[in-house]
């Protein structure tokens, strides 16, 4: 008898009883939604922010969902997903799963939040829909495989947008033959490309992943017919965009026994997740001294090959390339500069000589031996001392400590007032709607 197709097993998966899904991913997921809304808040201020802001309001229609700093101002699911996807990716400070290659929240979560909105449903809805969303996104990641990614492909907008479909069919209560329309549907319609990095497209592409969720969706649920099999069919999603795909290394691990969606990481720098085990391990050499271009000889970093035409600019030209650039990311380590704070990310960056000058002492090596997830970083001090460290981020931090930390890089973003108050939107998810929460956590105040 054949294997199912990963067709099949995502639809498996959308079915899951709310009772099926384990705790620690349930968690996992809540600690994501609290995270996503404050990257959200703290990026409604940025210039691509009023830019997409102004393309929903002015289109605006169905009053049905809340856009982030908007207040008082609502617009239909799927504009509300476009813009909220695009916002909360403009810090580009949001979590990232490394099976999946890609993040996660700014895909799914703006579809859930809108789709539950429109249907006025439970805010806890919005959690567990996410975290069948998120976690068939992960898997189709893992079917496409790393040569997807490398062939220039944005998975956090390509499998992000089926993830997005599932979410937004699962709360618009699709039955499985509409939910295999929807998911057909969105194989024509994911789309997302690496050479938007650096600039305003890269967010975009989040938003176009949630906003092409919840069209399928909305589409299969009006009676839209597309073929039987738009991911692993004939010239389907899957064979048209990797020449690496294994479906058998998607669904190795099946859920409700294994979700993948746990091994989901939490950015805690403001910059390329594939930087941050270099600054965590720099961080672990330094204890906190700060260094001057005259005490450093060399700053050696290797990392895995993957991550060298993703985050290696060697001379970055604005305060977004700096977050892409080992170089700038290890001279601000070296300086003291708080890697945390998306202010610190100014284009004056680069042009500040004592910078430049260290970012010149950094050489950055590919080494197939690290996973994707570590790195190792060498000092060499003008005296000649030599100090290596290295981190890997797949070490999974404890829910308790997870939560601490993104309490306090809420806090840092938001002030501790605002922090307060999201959290405690979350603290409360279980007694309010999905409306209450949009109110609460995206709309404290209009952003001009």
């Amino acid at each position: 008898m054949p294997e199912p197709t990963t067709m099949e097993r995502l639809l498996d998966l959308a079915a899951l009883d709310t009772a099926s899904l384990p705790a620690e991913a349930r968690a996992r997921a809540r600690l994501s939604l609290f995270d996503w809304s404050v990257v959200a808040r703290a990026g409604a201020s940025q210039p691509l922010s009023g830019v997409i802001r102004k393309l929903v309001l002015v289109e605006a229609g169905r009053s049905e969902a809340t856009v982030v700093g908007s207040a008082g101002k609502r617009v239909p699911a799927r504009a509300a997903a476009l813009a909220n996807g695009t916002i909360s990716h403009a810090l580009d400070y949001d979590d990232t799963h490394f099976g999946h290659i890609g993040h996660l929240s700014v895909g799914v979560l703006p579809a859930a939040l809108a789709v539950a909105e429109r249907q006025d449903l439970p805010a806890i809805c919005v959690i567990e829909a996410f975290l069948l969303g998120a976690e068939a996104a992960c898997r189709i990641g893992m079917v496409l495989g790393r040569r997807h990614y490398e062939l220039g492909f944005h998975q956090t907008a390509t499998a992000g947008a089926f993830g997005a479909t599932i979410a937004a069919g699962r709360l618009l209560g699709l039955q499985r033959d509409q939910l295999r329309n929807a998911l057909s549907l969105v194989a024509t319609r994911a789309s997302g490309l690496k050479s938007q990095f650096g600039t305003m497209g890269k967010p975009y592409n989040a938003g176009i992943a949630a906003s092409n969720g919840v069209e399928a969706a909305l589409l299969a649920s009006y009676g839209f017919i597309s073929c039987d099999d738009g991911i692993a069919g004939s010239q389907g999603f899957l064979l048209t965009h990797s020449d690496d795909v294994c479906e058998a290394r998607g669904w190795a691990e099946l859920p409700p026994d294994r979700f993948v969606f746990e091994d989901n990481s939490y950015k805690l720098h403001a910059c390329c997740h594939g930087t941050h085990a270099m600054l965590n391990a720099l961080r672990e050499l330094l204890g906190g001294r700060t260094f001057a271009p005259a005490e450093i000889a060399q700053i050696q970093v290797r990392t895995n090959p993957r991550w060298l035409n993703v985050c290696d600019i060697k001379r970055p030209r604005t305060g977004l390339e700096v977050k892409f650039s080992y170089a700038m990311l290890a001279a601000m380590a070296l300086r003291g500069i708080d890697t945390a704070s998306d202010r610190s990310f100014a284009d004056t960056l680069c042009v500040d000589r004592v910078l430049l000058d260290l970012a010149e002492r950094v050489t950055v090596d590919g080494d197939p031996a690290l996973s994707d997830t570590a790195t190792r970083v060498m000092l060499t001090f003008a005296g000649g001392e030599q100090r290596e460290a290295m981190h890997d981020l797949a070490d999974r931090m404890p829910i308790a400590k997870l939560q601490e930390a993104l309490q306090a890089k809420a806090a840092a973003l938001l002030g501790a007032a605002e922090a307060e108050r999201v959290w405690s939107a979350i603290a409360a998810i279980d007694h309010i709607s999905a409306r209450e929460f949009a109110s609460i956590v995206l709309n404290e105040r209009s952003i001009h």
